[in-house]
């Protein structure tokens, strides 16, 4: 599970900074993370693969988390796209972005297929056989919601060594693989967990956008391994919290400790501050483990 951070500030783009998005590389899915202003241009910067982005996720309808769509949705007709793109977001989602398309009447070529969300309770959006994705309710000015990708468990590996010192047949090694047991060559039932190897242990990826500070999204991301949780202000400016719905450093750090996470990643910064290093050091002071996120940064979850 990879993580590329496309834009991770607050508001406004500027020239050496851009507005959320992100994307996950998780399970050979290419997962895009909100679409800011100008990922089109940090996707093609960074040279992730337009053609693997088959699903997006969009946590709420303010600009700085999904002005970038349309533009994105348009590139796609152009470069002869055919796959569906999913996409993901706030109920009014499909009606602002059918809106730019009617307007300029450029409607795409390929299926474009929307999940519109409305439910203020978790609920599973995507799932196939490898990885599930489901919804954080968050507290924003807006309805707005995080997203939990988590890598369900893999299958069992063959322990080839294993298997040779029993004595079984290489014959025997893909239905092994399938979970079945093994043979020696005595007719000796060898049990599979003797012959195979425990996967490794799924990891799991929270993204809590923009929101106030709330406990009740603990639950949900209990024992995750990676946190991504907006830091908009200090606790210096922690009065606007409540006013404009957003956080501190040092809350994200509490939701983390909560929820027992073992890597808090900040974000979402106000650009009002002399340096994101204020950020890690406020939110320190409560959880050990924290990253920031920085415009092209990587995080090999």
């Amino acid at each position: 599970m990879k993580l590329t951070v496309l834009g991770c500030y607050a508001a406004t783009p500027r020239t050496f900074t851009n507005p959320t998005s992100q994307v996950l590389d998780i399970q050979n899915h290419l997962f895009l993370i909100d679409c800011g202003e100008g990922t089109q241009v940090q996707l093609r910067k960074y040279k992730v693969k337009f053609s693997r982005i088959n699903h997006i996720f969009i946590s709420h309808l303010h600009g700085d988390h999904f002005f970038g769509l349309p533009g994105l949705i348009s590139t796609f007709r152009l470069l002869g796209r055919e796959k569906e793109l999913h996409i993901y977001g706030p109920k009014g989602i499909k009606e602002a972005i059918i809106l730019f398309l009617k307007l300029g009447d450029s409607w795409t070529n390929y299926p474009l297929v929307f999940h519109e969300l409305e439910s203020k309770e978790p609920e599973v959006i995507f799932e196939d056989d490898k990885v599930m994705v489901q919804t954080i309710p968050l507290d924003h000015r807006v309805y707005t919601n995080g997203f939990l990708f988590q890598e369900k468990e893999a299958p069992r590996t063959l322990d080839v060594e294993a298997a040779k010192k029993y004595g079984i047949d290489k014959s025997q090694f893909i239905n092994i693989k399938k979970g079945k047991d093994g043979v020696d060559k005595n007719g000796n039932k060898i049990p599979n967990r003797k012959i195979t190897l425990d996967p490794p242990p799924p990891k799991s990826y929270a993204f809590c956008s923009d929101t106030v500070y709330r406990e009740h999204i603990v639950p949900n991301i209990q024992n995750v391994d990676a946190l991504y949780h907006e830091s908009t202000f200090l606790e210096s400016e922690a009065h606007l919290c409540e006013k404009t719905k957003h956080s501190t450093a040092k809350q994200a750090a509490q939701i983390a400790k909560l929820a027992h996470a073992k890597k808090l990643i900040l974000g979402h910064y106000s650009t009002r501050y002399k340096s994101i290093e204020l950020f890690r050091e406020e939110a320190q002071s409560v959880f050990q483990n924290v990253e920031l996120a920085d415009d092209g940064k990587m995080f090999d979850l």
